[in-house]
């Protein structure tokens, strides 16, 4: 009997591919629904779903909840919206991403960076320090990380940057929560941040860039041992 299921879904993977071989879609490459498939290539529903579920995985096909099932690679704006995202990535992930990314933004920052920008910088550092709760420090520290990344002078970057924010905040915001209510005194972050914002306003790029990295291991390391 599996035999004989087995021996069905690769017919029904053989069918479509032969099918998709002799047939443009009509609509934005779009497939037929699944139920006129079915009657085109005479197989069940659930075989057709396994043979699509194969061309999916070998990108052949890419589907959409609510609009369908598409031939060719899945489109980069879908692949990376936040609402599809974030369900499919993890803090591991968000960290290791952001010490790709975050390092180079501060090289890029201190090579570029104006005195307002680090004008900036110094007071939501100095904000952050000051902080009453952790969710008023998280606050700051956003829009710190934020503002080195717009003295990079390079609006892709802070595209990128923000798109990374957006599911960092989706994903991992609130883990950094701790007793007591507010970052201690000797709270980590203060002496890295000073250190990264000296390294920008000293045109420093290696030490920028070094001590971001440093900084974000720090907090990927606190974080994942949660």
């Amino acid at each position: 009997m599996q035999t004989q299921t087995n021996a069905k879904s690769h017919g029904a993977l053989v069918q479509l591919r032969a099918w998709l071989a002799q047939n443009d879609p009509e609509q934005e490459n779009r497939l037929p629904p699944e139920r006129i498939l079915c009657e085109k290539l005479g197989v069940t529903r659930g075989d057709l779903r396994k043979a699509l579920s194969v061309l999916e995985k070998e990108g052949a096909i890419w589907r959409h909840v609510g609009k369908g099932t598409f031939v060719g690679t899945k489109p980069l704006d879908d692949m990376l919206s936040l609402p599809s995202i974030q369900h499919r990535t993890s803090p591991n992930e968000v960290m290791r991403t952001r010490i790709l990314i975050e390092p180079l933004l501060a090289r890029e920052a201190a090579l570029h960076a104006t005195q307002e920008d680090v004008a900036a910088m110094t007071m939501h550092m100095n904000l952050g320090r000051d902080a009453d709760t952790w969710r008023q420090y998280e606050v700051q520290d956003n829009a710190l990380h934020r503002v080195i990344a717009l003295a990079s002078a390079n609006k892709l970057l802070l595209a990128i940057f923000d798109g990374l924010n957006a599911v960092r905040r989706a994903v991992v915001w609130g883990r950094l929560r701790q007793i007591p209510d507010r970052p201690p005194a000797d709270h980590h972050s203060f002496a890295e941040h000073e250190a990264i914002v000296t390294a920008i306003s000293e045109r420093d790029l290696d030490g920028a860039e070094i001590a971001m990295q440093k900084h974000l291991r720090t907090v990927a390391q606190r974080l994942l041992e949660k």
